[in-house]
């Protein structure tokens, strides 16, 4: 088939475009937003092809995959007055918890009898009042990195972009005080003011914006991973953490609860507690490896590429039947 869908999430599309189907990705010549085309920093097979917005008005597209609110009127324009989910199937998915009013947030596609919202979450789906609109859940899917830990850096990874512009959500005035506890490497994107916004010494935390390639390699190096999130949808990040087979630190909150067992490291709404087992880590390395381990098996088997994949298949299936 071909599946029209925008290049908004590079990390979710790294692995749904993973399928067996021609992924139809807009390009602009200014590659903003709505044209970024293919992407830079991710491995993408050839099946995901550039299209310009004149090419799409004539070109057969069997399903759209709606990301943002405003692509449903953008779809219908550049396909020339075709509707998504009237004249072409398609589908909504919704990659964030929700925000504002929670949790009576109205989704914006609630109530709509020609969409399904699809979320990546179960608790996503809890929390966004979607009305009488279907919804489905397809967790997310991962390519594997493989096990590369090593651990051989006393020091805690975090990734996270835009960490002072999202402050609470990302839990980012946790870090002073973990980082009593362990030296932090936080990866991401706006990270370079960090240590001097948060009026750590530099090498209490070190920051860097590394492409994923990079990045996997950095991360597994470090000795265990932090995830102090408040509030925001289950971070990717997470997972590639768990697949690479770094021991998880996180917040029990939103799907964090639900996408680390036990023994796969430690889940708390206290950051004292994460604290302490940091230090546990930081002095026995080994106890780190074998919680590693276990994220990694954890992750494979609920967050392996195989499930995902079959499940977007089955709803793919569904919504143009």
């Amino acid at each position: 088939m071909n599946i029209l869908l925008w290049h908004v999430h590079g990390s979710w599309t790294t692995a749904f475009v993973q399928g067996p189907h021609t992924y139809l990705l807009p390009v602009t010549p200014d590659r903003g937003p709505d044209g970024l085309g293919r992407a830079c920093t991710f491995s993408w097979p050839a099946s995901v092809r550039e299209v310009g917005p004149e090419e799409l008005r004539d070109t057969p597209v069997d399903l759209v995959l709606l990301q943002r609110p405003h692509e449903l009127d953008l779809a219908e324009r550049l396909l020339g007055g075709r509707r998504p989910g009237r004249d072409v199937p398609a589908l909504y998915l919704e990659h964030n918890a929700p925000d504002g009013d929670v949790p009576d947030t109205r989704h914006p596609c609630a109530d709509r009898a020609d969409l399904t919202v699809v979320h990546v979450t179960h608790f996503n789906r809890l929390f966004w009042d979607c009305g009488t609109t279907r919804t489905a859940v397809v967790e997310h899917g991962i390519v594997d990195p493989g096990h590369r830990y090593t651990g051989r850096l006393a020091r805690a990874a975090v990734v996270v972009d835009e960490p002072v512009r999202r402050a609470r959500y990302t839990g980012t005035d946790l870090l002073p005080a973990l980082a009593e506890a362990v030296p932090l490497d936080v990866f991401g994107t706006r990270t370079e003011d960090l240590a001097a916004h948060l009026g750590l010494p530099p090498e209490r935390c070190r920051t860097a914006d590394l492409p994923q390639s990079e990045l996997h390699t950095a991360m597994a190096e470090r000795r265990m991973y932090l995830h102090p999130v408040r509030w925001t949808s289950l971070g990717l990040s997470l997972l590639e953490a768990m697949h690479l087979g770094l021991p998880v630190l996180a917040l029990a909150t939103t799907e964090a609860v639900e996408a680390v067992p036990p023994g796969a490291g430690t889940l708390s709404t206290r950051p004292d507690v994460l604290a302490r087992v940091a230090r546990r880590y930081l002095h026995e390395p080994e106890a780190a490896a074998e919680a590693g381990a276990r994220a990694r098996q954890a992750a494979l088997e609920r967050y392996g590429l195989k499930r995902f994949l079959a499940d977007w298949e089955r709803l793919i299936t569904e919504v143009r039947s």
